[in-house]
Order: C-alpha cells, then sequence, then structure tokens
C-alpha cells in the first residue's frame, strides 16, 4: 500500500512584471497568460534549475498585475526536498527563478522588453536574476487527506483488538 508524500505548500513570485531584471530584461504583464492557458506539461519544481532535481510541483498560476504568482507543493519524501524546505524555514533560501522560451519580445535599450513567454519551469534558487522574484510563504508539512469509508476507523480498531488477543 502506498501513503500519500508529505509535502508542504510554498507559494511566491515566480516573475515580477515591469521591473528589469539583472541582465536589464523586463517581463510584460501578462507574457505568461496565453501559453500557460494552451500549456499541455506540467511546469516543473527544480532546485538551481537543475534537470536532475525535481523538488516538487507547481499546482496554480496567477496573474496579478505585480507579477506572475506560483503555488505548489515541496514533496518532503524527498531529502533534497526536506533540505530545502528548512532552508526556506531558516530564512537562508528564498528566491525564485524561471525558465523560459522567448515567443515574442522587443529590443530595449538595456536588455529585452518581454511579450510573451512559455514557462517551463520555476526554480528555487540562491540568487535570483530577478532581485524581488521571491518565496512569499511556506506552509507547514502536511500529508494530503484521503477520504476513509463509513465505518474504516471501528474496524480498524476490531483489527487491532482481535491482534492482541491472538497475541496473547
Amino acid at each position: 500500500m502506498t501513503h500519500p508524500p508529505l509535502t508542504a505548500e510554498i507559494e511566491g513570485f515566480a516573475a515580477r512584471y515591469e521591473e528589469p531584471d539583472r541582465a536589464g530584461d523586463v517581463i510584460a504583464r501578462g507574457a505568461f497568460r496565453k501559453t500557460l492557458k494552451k500549456r499541455t506539461a506540467p511546469v516543473r519544481m527544480l532546485y538551481q534549475h537543475g534537470v536532475d532535481a525535481p523538488i516538487g510541483k507547481w499546482t496554480d498560476f496567477r496573474d496579478t498585475a505585480a507579477g506572475l504568482i506560483a503555488t505548489g507543493e515541496l514533496i518532503l519524501s524527498s531529502p533534497r526536498a526536506r533540505e530545502i524546505y528548512a532552508l526556506i524555514e531558516g530564512g537562508a533560501l528564498d528566491g525564485l527563478s524561471i525558465g523560459y522560451e522567448t515567443v515574442r519580445a522587443r529590443k530595449g535599450r538595456a536588455g529585452r522588453r518581454i511579450l510573451e513567454a512559455e514557462l517551463w519551469e520555476v526554480s528555487i534558487v540562491t540568487f535570483p536574476m530577478a532581485p524581488r522574484a521571491r518565496v512569499t510563504r511556506i506552509g507547514s508539512p502536511s500529508s494530503p487527506q484521503k477520504l476513509s469509508p463509513p465505518g474504516a476507523h471501528q474496524f480498524a480498531g476490531a483489527l487491532r483488538n482481535a491482534a492482541s488477543i491472538l497475541s496473547a
């Protein structure tokens, strides 16, 4: 029997709109809206952009005036995800960074203005390219709740009682 994994909810700004990143690129408001609607594969949650370092899954993206907010779950059954959770909780790690493919852009004075982009992954990183792309909330570890059929707890209790009688 498999058990649901221990997870911790995480949320933050994957991208900030209308703010230059460290390379001078600016992501326009709504740049991900079109491609997220038609996306067939999940956006991956990685550590430091390592394709060999998945640590959870992104479950939702909200496009706001300030930026793209990502919500997901760190899968704490993974030792790496447990370590990252501890570092975030301890205040040692809080950056988010995106991996994407530019669909449409305009050349600007300092960099590009990204008008449309396809989001591939959002990583938890030490040094984000966008200085204000940060984790804003980390939840407590929890196990997804499975609904038990009516009477399951009573049946389990009866089995425990029977086992204790047989082993006596």
